[in-house]
């Protein structure tokens, strides 16, 4: 199973465009990057009509969609899955795998934060998240971890480099 990093922070803080940013920078290295987005809501990816919806439609448990260069792929679920489960079963041949959301997991961590949205961070609030592994953020922090600004990503990719590859 490759590495997990997450990346955590209240919505509208940066935390997807700095996410392209790592993969591109990653990409250009020569990894293989997975990629996660958790969500807390519900995920319809079938559009009705389409086959792969009239399979989920008819009960099917798990539908792919194949082509020479996608693979897609929808499953019903009983139970939510964790991250570290998710990159056993579809990021075995990654190098990497990069997360965003699970704040309350426990895996490497790296926070997103926005002045404008208040100056509590969630890893570093009333808890003190020993998972928080650095924060990427538009203020000078004073903390116990490494952080970047929010332009960094080139910075951030050479933290995660050096540290799980």
């Amino acid at each position: 199973m490759p590495p997990i990093v997450l990346f955590v922070g209240l919505s509208g803080t940066g935390k997807t465009t700095l996410m392209e940013g790592v993969i591109q920078c990653l990409k250009n290295r020569g990894y293989t990057v997975a990629a996660l987005k958790h969500s807390r809501h519900e995920i319809n990816i079938d559009i009705e009509g389409t086959d792969s919806w009239r399979f989920s439609n008819a009960g099917a448990d798990i539908s792919l969609l194949s082509s020479s260069d996608t693979l897609c792929f929808t499953g019903k679920m009983d139970r939510e899955m964790e991250a570290e489960e998710l990159a056993s079963i579809y990021a075995m041949n990654a190098d990497i795998m990069l997360a965003e959301g699970y704040k309350y997991g426990s895996l490497p961590k790296i926070e997103v934060h926005r002045s404008q949205m208040g100056s509590d961070l969630l890893c570093r609030g009333q808890e003190n998240d020993p998972h928080l592994i650095a924060v990427v953020s538009d203020a000078d922090l004073e903390i116990d971890v490494p952080v970047f600004d929010l332009d960094d990503a080139e910075g951030v990719c050479d933290f995660i480099v050096k540290r799980f590859l």
